[in-house]
C-alpha cells in the first residue's frame, strides 16, 4: 500500500526552523501498529495521523500515542490548506483524545483552540530533578505541573539558553515532560522556555504547542495580558502567539512550511 507522507515545519515560515511533523491523512483509519512504525519511519517528536472520513486526528511519538499535540495539528492543518481540501476562512473540527479541536484556516496563519490546562503550584521542587536539568534551588521562582508535567519559571534568561540536562539522569527519575520558562527580557516576546520529554523519546522538543496552552495560562497570570507571544529557544527555535479565550479554551496561532511531500510504501 502507498500512502501519502509530509514532513511539514510548524512554528515557523523557514525551512529547518521550528518543530517538524509527520503527517499521514488517509481517507480512513490505520491500525495503531502501522502508524507506531510509520512514526518511527519519519523519525522526528510526533507523527499526525488524520482520518478524513471521520475528522480523527491522532499524534504518535516514536514510542507512545499523545493527547494533545499543538505542532502536530498545525501540520495537519497545513497540509489540508495546501493540498485545497480546505480554504482560506474554512473552520474545522478534528475529533481527537483530548475532545473536540476548532482550527480557522486564515490567509496569512492558522488559529487552533485548545482546552485550557489547570496549573497546579506545588511547595517544593525535587531536588533529583533540579540537579538532572541543572538548575539551582536560588534560580527557582515557581514550581508547579500541569497535565502529569512539570513547569518551572527560573530568574534568568541566560540560564535557560544554557541549560544542558542529563537525559539519562531524567529517565531514572519519573515523568512525562519539563517546561522552563522565563520572562523575556528583548522586548521581542513575553517570554521563553525550553520543554524536555526524554520519557517518550524527545529529549528537546524544539516547539510545543500544547505547553504554550500551559504557558498562556501561567504568564496571564505574571503579567496580567490575556493576547500573548512566545519563543521556544530549543536549536530549531520557533514562535507561538497565544490568546486567553472566555470559554476556557487557548487559541494558539502560527504558520508552517512543508519540506517533504512523497509516498511512503507499507
Amino acid at each position: 500500500m502507498d500512502i501519502n507522507i509530509y514532513q511539514v515545519d510548524s512554528f515557523t515560515s523557514t525551512p529547518f526552523k521550528g518543530n517538524p511533523a509527520g503527517v499521514c491523512i488517509t481517507e480512513k483509519g490505520l491500525d495503531d501498529s502501522l502508524m507506531f512504525s510509520i512514526a518511527a519511519e519519519m523519525a522526528v517528536s510526533e507523527t499526525a495521523f488524520l482520518s478524513l472520513h471521520d475528522m480523527r486526528l491522532r499524534w504518535f511519538t516514536p514510542q507512545v500515542e499523545v493527547k494533545l499535540c499543538g505542532h502536530g495539528t498545525l501540520a495537519v492543518a497545513h497540509i489540508l490548506k495546501q493540498t485545497g481540501f480546505v480554504s482560506v476562512g474554512e473552520k474545522i473540527t478534528f475529533n481527537t483524545l483530548s475532545g473536540p479541536l476548532l482550527v480557522t484556516i486564515l490567509a496569512n496563519n492558522i488559529e487552533m483552540q485548545f482546552p485550557t490546562p489547570k496549573l497546579n503550584a506545588q511547595s517544593g521542587a525535587s531536588t533529583e530533578m533540579l540537579d538532572y536539568l541543572g538548575i539551582r534551588p536560588d534560580q527557582l521562582l515557581y514550581n508547579g505541573s500541569f497535565d502529569s508535567k512539570v513547569l518551572i519559571e527560573i530568574a534568568d534568561e541566560t540560564d535557560l539558553l544554557a541549560l544542558n540536562p542529563n537525559f539519562d539522569g531524567l529517565k531514572r527519575l519519573s515523568g512525562r515532560g519539563v517546561l522552563v520558562t522565563v520572562k523575556s527580557v528583548d522586548g521581542k516576546v513575553d517570554f521563553k522556555s525550553r520543554y524536555f520529554a526524554p520519557w517518550v523519546g524527545v529529549n528537546e522538543d524544539p516547539v510545543t504547542g500544547s505547553a504554550h496552552c500551559a504557558l498562556a495560562v501561567y504568564w496571564r497570570e505574571r503579567l496580567n495580558l490575556s493576547h500573548l507571544k512566545g519563543y521556544q529557544a530549543s536549536e530549531r527555535g520557533g514562535y507561538v502567539e497565544m490568546q486567553l479565550l472566555p470559554n476556557q479554551r487557548v487559541k494558539l496561532m502560527g504558520n508552517a512550511i512543508t519540506v517533504i511531500n512523497g509516498t511512503m510504501s507499507v
